[in-house]
């Protein structure tokens, strides 16, 4: 991941509505999610230090990170059920597809950047995550950011198999799996500054607002 300021391409944001719409035709819950996380990574970057280009790597990785899921059948995603051994398979291919399909954009380096995220957004730095089973600091930073985010939001969230959370109790899941699942001080910085995020004025430019205005 580049540390310095980088160019992001001025059809970038058109690219990501058009992907993103299809997305929200195909699977709704799984749009909203995303747009969460999405606005989540860009802040949780930002309050690990990040620069504003790498916030901006973070908010579009984190907003792709479940594209993939447009090419699971939703009898899987929205089984309310425990998930069998090949359904759970077919659901771990999520982050490779979205991969697969954010590629073709990669003919520009911003777009190149964020493909490792998106792919390693499920890894744990204890190396038993997946696809690739690489561990601790081989996981792209940004991906550990994802999948701190992601967890939050999936938990807090309702689903098809159960009440959204208390983020007390998320927050003591988080701590738990610190060290093992996620990054520690990834979780640490998340629990400082995650209540604040919602009194904080609201950036009409993220791309999260962009999208959710022409959707």
């Amino acid at each position: 991941m580049s540390s310095s300021w980088g160019d992001i391409p001025a059809w970038a944001y058109e690219a990501a509505q058009a992907l993103m719409q299809s997305l929200n035709v195909v699977d709704p819950a799984t749009y909203a999610h995303c747009c969460r996380v999405g606005e989540m990574s860009r802040k949780l970057s930002r309050d690990i230090g990040l620069n504003e280009y790498e916030q901006k790597l973070a908010e579009f990785a984190g907003l792709f990170h479940d594209i993939g899921k447009i090419g699971i059948p939703q009898s899987i995603i929205a089984k309310p059920g425990k998930l069998d051994e090949s359904e759970y398979l077919m659901m771990q291919n999520h982050s490779v597809i979205s991969e697969e399909i954010v590629k073709p954009l990669a003919k520009h380096n911003f777009f190149a950047e964020i493909l490792p995220s998106i792919r390693g957004h499920h890894e744990r730095v204890d190396g038993t995550g997946y696809p690739d089973k690489i561990r601790g600091d081989e996981i792209p930073l940004i991906a550990r950011v994802i999948l701190v985010v992601d967890t939050y939001d999936a938990m807090s969230q309702t689903r098809a198999y159960r009440k959204g959370l208390s983020d007390e109790t998320v927050y003591a899941e988080l701590k738990r799996c610190s060290g093992t699942q996620f990054d520690s001080q990834l979780v640490k910085t998340f629990l400082e500054v995650h209540s604040s995020w919602s009194k904080q004025e609201v950036d009409q430019e993220t791309l999260h607002h962009l999208i959710k205005r022409v959707a």
